[in-house]
């Protein structure tokens, strides 16, 4: 715990049997109470790889949901277990989780109620080794989705989140994509909900075994990425509603 809160670590895996426990042994448990593992119907050994580990809290879907999906279980099951922040690691090693205690003392002494770690802050991404394509896509996007939604985030688009358990029960993410648009839904809702959200600077590590999505899922990421802002700007403004910025039901 830090400050009275209960710190929940959320994995959100697929193939994660080469690089989970790299991820997990560097858990700051001097202040993380549990971990969650949910594994999106991997074909390797991730789910052995957790039990091996001690991870008491581990889902796997039964079959494939997609990178959003595999989010929504991440969430409920830390909500289910009374988490007060819930830190996002992806368990392909890409963050390093040594950044937990700063991301969760930002939540957990009230400063904002949402950090995310910037690859972008620091050169992080290019010092990396993130492609120089991925890099300039990140910044156009990035540059069109504050223009949109009237922020000025350093990126939309980083896998290192951590929020306090307020902001995820008072959006709907039931309705959010599946897949990897998810991320910059749940941004736009926290946004719409009048929440703001501080950055870290975060290194960043791309390697073989690290995830990374190919230059035509890119493509179609990008596509969502702009239909997101879009509606955004437009249910903003009352010119549409969309179900996205739905109240939760109790």
């Amino acid at each position: 715990m830090l400050n009275g809160k209960k710190i929940v670590v959320v994995l959100p895996a697929y193939r994660a049997a080469l690089t989970l426990e790299r991820t997990y042994k560097e858990i700051p448990f001097d202040i993380v109470d549990d971990v969650v593992l949910v594994d999106d119907n991997s074909p390797d050994d991730t789910v052995d790889v957790g039990h091996k580990l001690g991870i008491q809290h581990i889902v796997r879907h039964e079959k494939n949901k997609g990178y959003g999906g595999n989010q929504k279980s991440c969430y409920r099951k830390a909500l289910e277990i009374g988490a007060d922040i819930v830190i996002m690691v992806h368990p392909d090693y890409q963050y390093t989780p040594k950044l937990i205690h700063a991301m969760t003392a930002i939540i957990a002494y009230d400063v904002y109620p949402v950090a995310f770690g910037s690859r972008i802050l620091g050169m992080g991404a290019l010092k990396g080794g993130m492609p120089m394509y991925k890099y300039i896509f990140n910044r156009m996007l990035t540059l069109f989705e504050n223009i949109m939604i009237g922020q000025k985030l350093s990126e939309y688009h980083t896998g290192y989140r951590a929020f306090s358990a307020e902001v995820i029960r008072s959006i709907d993410f039931s309705h959010n994509s599946d897949d990897f648009v998810f991320d910059n839904e749940m941004i736009s809702q926290i946004f719409m909900n009048g929440y703001e959200i501080a950055e870290v600077t975060c290194p960043t590590k791309y390697f073989e075994e690290a995830s990374s999505i190919n230059f035509s899922r890119s493509m179609k990421y990008g596509r969502g990425v702009l239909r997101v802002s879009v509606v955004h700007f437009l249910h903003k403004l009352g010119l549409m509603k969309s179900k996205l910025y739905n109240k939760p039901k109790n």
